[in-house]
């Protein structure tokens, strides 16, 4: 019967054995304390760097420097086209022959009040045209000229370049290349 004692009395024995290893005067064991979460902190996000406005450049507008771009000229079922622009962008500026119409249209990049009047300057002239939007996208003003119209030999001809200039727009610097002239010689 001893047995029996012994066996279920065994943890209670070993518990008070465990306890005697204990030295006097020892602290407790305190539990570990829990992981401190991280503290989040929130990253500040840069604000966006204003557009500078361009400076107004002065002096002989020969002297400014061109516009970045290229022309390129291509021919379609309308007629011809030249494009000035950045390349795998907008134009910025076309010229096209409407061989139906025997037309020459003038488009610029961007928007204004129907209405608005291009001043477009060369080596030899200065002339103001009354623009109207296109309606397509993207946005374009646009003016239709005669093939016959001195202002576009003048366009081709100026020395270097010629300005497209809209209030409220950028002006444009372009270099006068033979794609203009093409454009007008397709049309006459």
């Amino acid at each position: 019967m001893m047995r029996r004692l012994f066996f279920p009395a065994l943890p209670l024995i070993a518990l008070v054995g465990v306890a005697g290893c204990i030295p006097q005067g020892a602290a407790p064991v305190q539990p570990q304390p829990a992981t401190p979460q991280p503290v989040v902190r929130p990253v500040a996000v840069p604000s966006p760097v204003p557009t500078p406005t361009p400076t107004p450049i002065t002096g002989d507008w020969r002297d400014w420097p061109l516009t970045p771009g290229t022309w390129t000229y291509r021919q379609d079922k309308r007629g011809s086209i030249a494009l000035f622009g950045v390349p795998g962008e907008n134009a910025l500026l076309t010229l096209r022959c409407d061989l139906g119409r025997r037309t020459i249209y003038l488009s610029r990049a961007g928007t204004a009040p129907s209405g608005s009047m291009a001043t477009i300057r060369t080596t030899a002239l200065t002339r103001t045209l009354r623009m109207a939007p296109t309606g397509g996208r993207p946005p374009y003003m646009a003016v239709a000229i005669q093939p016959e119209d001195r202002l576009l030999d003048d366009m081709g001809y100026s020395r270097g370049r010629f300005l497209v200039e809209i209030p409220g727009m950028p002006t444009l610097v372009v270099p006068a290349w033979a794609e203009v002239l093409r454009v007008t010689q397709d049309c006459r």
